[in-house]
């Protein structure tokens, strides 16, 4: 395609982009005095940085199809090659681990706060990568077992006065029977019937907390949910925050330390089996229906204990903690930092949560800026920020005659 051809189609955009935006941009009726003031010089400016931004989207995407032409070699990326060399990650987890010891302590409890929450996220995106990154199971329900741990304690705490590390197990076996619950009607289910499913169980489960007054306290919700204690100690509210930080960074990494353990055993091996292909994982001898219930079941477990961490932070959840937006985040978490990555996932995670937050100067910019984000890191990232590299494995003996 020739670049007479480009700038072509970029004048045509860019005039299409004055015509929508000529009643927004140009017109300005004043009620006052019941005038019209025309601002053409919007529409140049508005002209101008259509045709360049059209320009630029047209040189990247050139770009990117010339990367994928090129032929690519099975070596894995920059990221790889340093997490599998220990002179590389050992020191990099070091200073890791020092940092995250310090961060409440260097920075302010709100930003501890935020950091906390970025955590929660990060538990529900690495329980959801077992279910879509691994399985390849399409789940817009997920935020039911978030749900289903959050109400666990605090109806727990609130009926028998069950604290928090009693309730935090059995929030996740509540949710992860939730799970098996949900998975067995979806058995023969796949790709988009999955996901339409899976939504609707989603928001049966909310709408059921919404209207069921006697048993979730309906709209109103549940409050005075008790933080974490520390052997009986009196602790001030800032020590509270900081003790549940450091809880959810032994949880992320417990976490991160059984799906890791996961993706490599026989288990791991049959989702991903599944995710490529039903028939073949059925040929080689797989139980395709124990297999996406295990799926269903652990991924809904690791749900579920963060919607118990959820509701000891906030101290007070109603249903609208738990629409669908929230499923789609926790879902973008995954696609965005790559599925079936760990690491991608935890970058995601950090991403979608924090950006957000810190582009709060910006006001009502705030969600389109994160919005463009979204939709550069789709177009030219499409596997993810840090996309998940298979391992495998070649026969190096000489071969006999």
């Amino acid at each position: 395609m020739t670049a007479n051809n480009e700038i072509k189609r970029s004048l045509a955009a860019s005039v299409w982009f004055m015509f929508l935006t000529f009643p927004i941009m140009v017109i300005k009726v004043n009620t006052v005095t019941h005038t019209v003031e025309w601002r053409w010089a919007n529409m140049l400016w508005v002209g101008i940085g259509a045709f360049f931004l059209s320009m630029l989207w047209r040189y990247l995407l050139i770009k990117k199809e010339m990367g994928n032409n090129k032929e690519t070699s099975d070596k894995p990326g920059l990221v790889q090659t340093i997490t599998a060399n220990p002179r590389f990650y050992i020191p990099a987890l070091v200073a890791l681990g020092v940092f995250i010891l310090v961060f409440p302590h260097l920075f302010s409890m709100y930003q501890t706060s935020i950091m906390i929450s970025a955590l929660i996220y990060v538990m529900l995106g690495l329980g959801l990568n077992i279910v879509v990154g691994l399985a390849g199971l399409l789940d817009l329900g997920y935020v039911a077992f978030f749900a289903v741990g959050a109400y666990s304690y605090a109806l727990l705490n609130l009926t028998y006065g069950i604290t928090f590390w009693v309730a935090l197990p059995l929030g996740g076996l509540l949710a992860g029977c939730f799970g098996i619950l949900l998975g067995y009607p979806v058995l023969r289910l796949r790709g988009d019937y999955l996901a339409i499913v899976t939504l609707g169980f989603g928001e049966i489960i909310r709408l059921v907390l919404e209207n069921w007054n006697e048993f979730s306290h309906g709209p109103s919700g549940i409050a005075n949910i008790p933080k974490p204690s520390l052997f009986g100690l009196d602790l001030t509210l800032d020590q509270k925050t900081i003790y549940l930080f450091y809880i959810l960074v032994l949880l992320v990494l417990f976490t991160i330390f059984v799906i890791n353990r996961l993706q490599d055993s026989r288990i791991g091996r049959a989702w991903v089996a599944l995710k490529d292909d039903e028939i073949a994982c059925q040929a080689m001898g797989i139980d395709k229906a124990k297999t996406k219930l295990r799926a269903f079941a652990l991924g809904a477990t690791w749900a579920g204990m963060g919607g118990v961490i959820f509701a000891a932070k906030t101290t007070f959840i109603n249903p609208a903690s738990f629409t669908i937006w929230e499923s789609v985040i926790i879902l973008c978490t995954v696609v965005l930092g790559g599925m079936g990555s760990i690491l991608g996932v935890i970058s995601g995670a950090l991403l979608l949560i924090l950006l957000p937050e810190y582009l709060r100067d910006f006001g009502q910019f705030r969600m389109i800026t994160f919005g463009i984000v979204l939709v550069l890191m789709m177009v030219f990232r499409p596997g993810g920020m840090i996309e998940n590299v298979r391992k495998t494995y070649t026969f190096k003996g000489k071969m006999e005659n």
